[in-house]
């Protein structure tokens, strides 16, 4: 897999699925929910500022709060391409894999800042800064495959050999 390059925006700790995806847009349909992508964040208007490739720095327990599965829908519609934090919520990190949304565990929050731009290797575990390397935890083989595939139902259809 190609290392995943992109700009970053940094968050704190505890960011919960009611911060990442408003308990008001869950009747939105998924095409529509990276419009509401951290609404309920100290950041609400992030949905218009992300560019496809950003990626997501946070602090500890990402995605804690609801079993929301909408939450790493949003951000995947948003246009991010990773998040990287030192601990995720069990639930948010099943479904960020499960949908083809790469999640890293790393703390990287006091190398980074907001808008500075790195490049990751999921399967070396490795982030790359302007002027560091620092390590993170390497995606395990099975759930770099699912990553790559675009999830767990492409990987699962691939290996069925299931074209349509």
């Amino acid at each position: 897999m190609e290392p995943i390059k992109g700009r970053i925006w940094v968050f704190g700790d505890n960011i919960d699925t009611d911060q990442i995806l408003p308990g008001y847009a869950m009747a939105e349909a998924a095409a529509n929910l990276g419009r509401f992508a951290m609404a309920g964040s100290k950041m609400p208007d992030f949905s218009s500022q992300v560019k496809p490739g950003d990626i997501i720095v946070a602090g500890k327990n990402f995605g804690g709060g609801s079993s929301r599965e909408q939450a790493p829908v949003a951000l995947r519609a948003a246009g991010v391409s990773l998040v990287i934090a030192p601990s995720f919520a069990r639930i948010f990190r099943r479904n960020s894999i499960n949908i083809g949304l790469p999640v890293l565990l790393a703390d990287i929050r006091e190398h980074v800042k907001t808008g500075d731009w790195i490049e990751v290797d999921l399967a070396a575990g490795t982030i790359r800064t302007a002027d560091k390397v620092l390590a993170g935890q390497p995606l395990a083989p099975t759930v770099l495959a699912t990553v790559q595939a675009g999830g767990l139902i492409n990987r699962v259809r691939q290996e069925l050999g299931i074209t349509d």
